[in-house]
């Protein structure tokens, strides 16, 4: 009896470590985000610019690995974390400057720089990026959870951080950025 119960014990504290050790940490409010924040370029991203009057300044770009996009007449103009309304403003200033007479720019992402998804899922790999995408969604995306998978959290990694955060899939939908990677963990049990 007494070794059953010491037995019973060891079983006890190593359930209640593995709980202690899914338990979600802090997660910042940058590793959520609501459908309605502004959307910042990076490398990758495909964006239409459009010089009205000016057909040969008119074409799709891409954002650049160093985060800049090259223009023709001004060169390099600085677009990595910037909106689509500073990057047009940037090219407008630029082209005032001497090229064109009173320019009138307007910029828009054509597609967003991918994510990716790994892990526990059906089919893992990069996806496009859609505006207001939850990580649940991104899963479907990517055929649903496999049955090892653990559907209470998921860990991701934002483009530019270095650090993977373990977030909740409990509650408040998490929301993905351009150039996260998501991975989803295998369930203990």
């Amino acid at each position: 009896m007494a070794r059953f119960t010491t037995v019973a014990a060891i079983c006890t504290i190593l359930l209640e470590s593995a709980i202690a050790a899914a338990q979600p940490i802090a997660v910042p409010a940058e590793a959520t985000i609501t459908s309605s924040a502004a959307y910042t370029l990076g490398p990758g991203d495909k964006v239409r610019i459009t010089v009205f009057g000016e057909e040969g300044l008119t074409n799709t770009y891409v954002v650049n690995a160093d985060g800049s996009v090259a223009f023709p007449l001004i060169g390099s103009i600085p677009a990595r974390g910037g909106s689509v309304d500073q990057l047009s403003e940037a090219i407008r200033s630029k082209l005032a400057d001497g090229y064109v007479k009173d320019p009138r720019v307007s910029a828009e992402v054509i597609n967003y720089r991918p994510y990716y998804l790994l892990g526990e899922v059906t089919k893992p790999g990069e996806f496009p990026y859609e505006a207001g995408l939850s990580v649940e969604q991104a899963v479907a995306a990517a055929g649903g959870y496999t049955y090892r998978a653990n559907q209470h959290y998921a860990f991701i990694r934002r483009a530019d951080d270095p650090v993977e955060l373990k977030v909740s899939l409990r509650g408040m939908p998490v929301y993905v950025k351009p150039g996260d990677t998501i991975r989803i963990g295998e369930r203990f049990f």
